[in-house]
């Protein structure tokens, strides 16, 4: 993984400089710099592939340019592809230089891997981003100059004034981080995935290059089949992911997804060191004794990495200044402090889980929302309709049911927290029933148009898009590379999720449990103690430890300088939290608040 900046106009050399600096810890191995008049490009490298100097960056080919972020795991392929070519590297940035040079922009459909870069053509920029949106990408523009990079911070200099945008405001309460193009930053913006920018003679052009809902339907029928290729696909990502003379280590929870990875990582011949996290005092949190069957089971090397409220609240700020931006997402404290001690032990590679659960729906409430969606064709549903409607609940089902009697979009993302309702009653402004619809808008669009009509399509799809793409892997990203490690998503590879895609919905859903088809893949791999242990996801005690610790007291703080929230519905969250309810919420309000204290303020 690496850092990717560039100016294109004017620029201070010095300022360039600084903001540059700021992505340092995102590549340690190399600092490369194009400065002159009217450009300004630069790379901080984290060595994985061809770890020599003759593949640093920017990197050049001809009257071409290359800055870039990320892995292309089939790089070997698409040299033998690219016949003719004299290669002075074994880098996949040379590759992706020689496929633009025979292809152009569209050989990122060639691609396989993650990826987020800036290529120069002579006077056309491209920005480029990849499918799932496991590298991120933002700019910026000004009268005279058009800026980039890899985090918002090296961005940020460039601004006049720091301004909260609205829009990702709204769609960090709805949705638990900004919704693409937005971002918290009025007039940085962010690319999402699958889409590519042109940048030339001072115009912006924008497309999306890749939507996975243009798979084909129910394409697989079979059992047998969709067995077969499940499994075909996951070792071919897999072993991708394991083709790396660097250290490579994996996270292992307690769950299904992790303890697959690694039983077909070692079914291949490679036993992985793996990690899991442990939380002082607080075992109903802990995974640490199913991980330890997990590794027993297998056969691993393993170590446990044990938190404590000291060090969770001692690193808060430092993880929420990484991220740059409100992410309301709690795992990622306690995940900064894992991949720290990952990276200690001089791993540069991690194997993680995220996208399992969106693939092969992994998470109950799919099933709930399955079960709803009947109500809609209930024939005398006005009475239940009035019903809901004269009766408010906070509750989350509550809101399902208005839904389904309102005729209006039921699923709105795993990742959904405040509800328009909900911020009605919070903001002091009028928020109408059904707003936050505005950011789903094109992706519901585009569904409607495909040939995917089942529910479960459609919950996975806004799933990857959003909730994996906006939020999972930004957290990801950057907890794994505050440290300099690149981290690996083999759940993630297009291949495998195209295939899901074209797997028959009623196959998908199975026998109405969570991941059916993982489960009946797993069977080969991992025993029925692991495969049928119940979901547990990524639990922290970070609301007992933000209670305890009094940092808490932020929210209402803030609140009381910018009145942006009612001072009665604040408090009211405030004692649910206390009382273990609406946890999530009020850590959403938290970093929220944490942003503005650090930013506006």
């Amino acid at each position: 993984m690496c850092g990717v900046f560039g100016i294109i106009g004017e620029y201070s050399p010095q300022k360039a400089r600084a903001a540059l600096a700021t992505l340092g810890h995102r590549g340690r191995d190399n600092c490369g710099i194009v400065e002159k008049e009217g450009l300004f490009l630069a790379h901080q490298r984290l060595s994985i592939t061809d770890t020599h100097e003759r593949s640093h960056q920017p990197m050049r080919r001809k009257g071409l340019m290359l800055s870039f972020n990320g892995e292309i795991y089939n790089h070997m392929q698409l040299r033998a592809e690219l016949e003719g070519f004299h290669w002075r590297t074994h880098s996949d940035a040379e590759v992706i230089l020689a496929a633009y040079e025979r292809w152009g922009i569209d050989c990122i459909q060639r691609f396989e891997g993650m990826f987020a870069f800036a290529l120069f053509d002579g006077e056309k920029l491209y920005l480029v981003r990849d499918r799932f949106g496991k590298k991120p990408m933002f700019y910026h523009r000004t009268n005279e100059a058009f800026i980039f990079g890899s985090e918002i911070k090296a961005i940020k200099p460039f601004l006049q004034t720091v301004t909260m945008n609205e829009d990702a405001m709204r769609s960090y309460l709805s949705f638990l981080a900004p919704a693409p193009p937005h971002t918290f930053y009025q007039g940085i913006e962010k690319l999402e995935s699958g889409e590519w920018l042109c940048f030339e003679k001072g115009m912006v052009r924008k497309h999306r290059y890749y939507d996975l809902l243009d798979t084909p339907s129910s394409k697989i029928t079979n059992y047998d089949e969709a067995f077969e290729i499940i499994e075909r696909e996951l070792h071919r990502s897999i072993a991708m992911r394991l083709d790396s003379h660097q250290s490579t280590a994996a996270l292992l929870s307690g769950g299904i997804d992790s303890a697959l990875i690694c039983a077909i990582a070692a079914s291949q011949g490679k036993k992985l060191p793996t990690y899991t996290l442990g939380y002082d005092e607080y075992s109903g949190y802990d995974e640490r004794a199913n991980a330890r069957e997990s590794v027993k089971e297998l056969g691993l090397e393993h170590t446990e990495v044990v938190i404590s409220k000291n060090d969770f609240i001692g690193s808060l700020d430092t993880v929420l200044d990484h991220m740059d931006e409100p992410l309301n997402d709690p795992a990622a404290v306690p995940l900064y402090l894992l991949f720290e001690a990952i990276a200690k032990e001089g791993h540069k590679v991690v194997l993680s889980g995220e996208g399992s659960d969106e693939l092969f729906l992994g998470y109950r409430q799919y099933f709930e929302y399955l079960d709803i969606e009947k109500a809609a064709s209930l024939q005398h549903k006005n009475w239940l309709k009035k019903y809901f409607h004269s009766n408010f609940s906070m509750n989350r089902e509550w809101e399902w049911y208005k839904r389904v009697f309102d005729d209006t979009l039921l699923f709105r993302t795993s990742g959904e927290k405040f509800t328009d309702l909900q911020q009605n009653l919070l903001l002091r402004r009028n928020v109408r029933d059904n707003e936050s619809l505005r950011f789903l808008e094109p992706y519901r669009k585009n569904f409607e148009k495909s040939v995917h009509t089942h529910p479960a399509q459609w919950y996975s799809a806004i799933d990857l898009k959003l909730f994996v793409g906006e939020h999972f892997l930004t957290k990801l990203d950057r907890v794994s590379m505050a440290h300099t490690l690149e981290a690996r998503t083999p759940f993630l590879d297009h291949k495998l999720a195209e295939n899901v895609f074209s797997i028959s919905p009623e196959l998908r859903i199975g026998e109405g449990g969570t991941k059916y088809l993982l489960k009946q893949v797993g069977q080969k791999y991992l025993s029925n103690t692991i495969l049928n242990r119940k979901k547990k996801g990524f639990a922290n005690p970070y609301m007992e430890w933000l209670i305890a610790s009094g940092k808490i007291d932020l929210i209402s703080e803030v609140n009381a300088k910018t009145g942006l929230f009612q001072p009665d519905e604040i408090e009211k969250y405030l004692q649910l939290a206390r009382r273990g309810k609406f946890k999530q919420h009020v850590w959403g309000l938290y970093v929220l608040s944490h942003w503005i204290n650090r930013e506006l303020l």
